[in-house]
């Protein structure tokens, strides 16, 4: 039996690391100041918070929810069967849980989870990490108490009363140690006093960044004076090696080696903290996470939305950031023919590195999860 001195909290979303992160900050931030605190995560069966969100520490249930196929609507049936089972779910869990307040991170669990909560009088916060609302956060805003948000402007799409400007929650491993640019760099086996480009793809891959590498391979031979640092993605990581052994390889030992000296390429990067300290000028998708994260660390980036997001809210994310002259901007179209030129026009540019800096460093906000785990508290302390 819950007793009622005790702090419950259930938070709700997932899909994509976007909305994991952010939800286990949270969850993190809330433990922080009330150690005592119950923290209930639910997710959507089979996706990736259902393995994260152990991993990080914290118990999830997962819903048999599934996102509708927005092209052939006529497949949505079982979808639909799916969200009714999901919202009898989510009040069954409600019911034996017992939280104060419901908090949704986005994402399909956070729909059915945070209605059932709000039709049973538990207060609720939602968290709406890009620029462009999502369409869960869209209705579900209705009947939130409070809804957290990372831009400015976002009365468009929230009553103006419950918006609280919060930023989004990154990761704070990232600001444990200050690194050294020049240990940062050679930990990477690259030349501490060339310019070091750092391009991002996430950690499946992004399909036109890599394409994109791939044709310039023998630009990025050339480029003598600049050095990049290519993290591939799980998917794209043999694509990327063979292409670099028949560009350009070597005899040893009768077996070939590739080897551009200026280009380090792995498929993924464990230690963030380390590249970004390293980077004079990043490449990346603009995912509301990792512009949250350059942000922080004042960094020169060039955003190349992924056109396959819903409602393309990584262009809006972009262009907001773009419309401050706080980052540069390459439409995924274009990406082959202008990216690497863009790239190392930037790089070499000081003056123009050190404005964007300025730029992207006037929109960071600050121990974001602190500030929306004090509200979740507020919440409780109204209720």
């Amino acid at each position: 039996m819950k007793t009622k001195s005790n702090i419950r909290v259930i938070i709700s979303g997932g899909g994509t690391g976007g909305h994991i992160f952010p939800a286990v900050s949270i969850a993190n931030a809330i433990k922080e100041l009330h150690p005592e605190a119950e923290i209930l995560f639910v997710g959507a069966e089979g996706r990736m918070e259902m393995q994260r969100v152990p991993d990080a520490g914290y118990n999830i249930i997962g819903l048999p929810i599934a996102g509708f196929d927005r092209k052939h609507l006529w497949k949505n049936a079982a979808v639909i069967l799916k969200l009714i089972r999901s919202q009898w779910k989510a009040r069954s869990i409600i019911k034996k849980f017992q939280p104060q307040v419901a908090v949704g991170v986005g994402g399909y669990a956070s729909g059915p989870l945070l209605k059932m909560a709000g039709m049973m009088g538990i207060p609720t916060l939602i968290q709406e990490q890009n620029s462009y609302a999502g369409v869960t956060n869209k209705l579900l805003a209705k009947k939130a108490c409070k809804i957290c948000v990372a831009y400015q402007g976002m009365e468009r799409f929230f009553p103006a009363d419950k918006i609280i400007l919060t930023g989004n929650p990154v990761r704070q491993s990232l600001f444990a140690t200050k690194q050294k640019r020049e240990d940062a760099v050679s930990s990477f086996n690259l030349n501490p006093q060339k310019k070091t480009i750092l391009i991002l793809g996430g950690s499946l891959g992004a399909r036109t960044i890599n394409q994109t590498l791939i044709a310039a391979l023998n630009t990025i031979k050339s480029a003598g004076e600049v050095q990049f640092i290519w993290q591939t993605g799980k998917i794209y990581i043999q694509q990327v090696k063979e292409a670099i052994t028949a560009a350009t390889s070597e005899t040893v030992n009768n077996s070939q080696v590739a080897s551009i000296p200026n280009l380090y390429v792995t498929d993924f990067i464990k230690d963030m903290a380390t590249a970004y300290a390293a980077a004079d000028l990043i490449i990346s998708r603009a995912g509301a996470g990792s512009i949250s994260e350059f942000c922080l660390l004042h960094k020169p980036v060039i955003l190349v939305p992924s056109p396959n997001v819903a409602e393309d809210h990584q262009t809006k994310n972009a262009l907001a950031l773009v419309d401050k002259q706080a980052a540069l901007y390459v439409k995924d179209a274009d990406a082959m023919q202008q990216l690497i030129p863009v790239a190392l026009e930037t790089v070499a540019d000081e003056s123009k590195l050190a404005a964007l800096s300025e730029n992207i460093a006037q929109l960071a906000l600050p121990d974001s999860a602190i500030v929306i785990a004090k509200e979740v508290l507020k919440l409780i302390k109204e209720e």
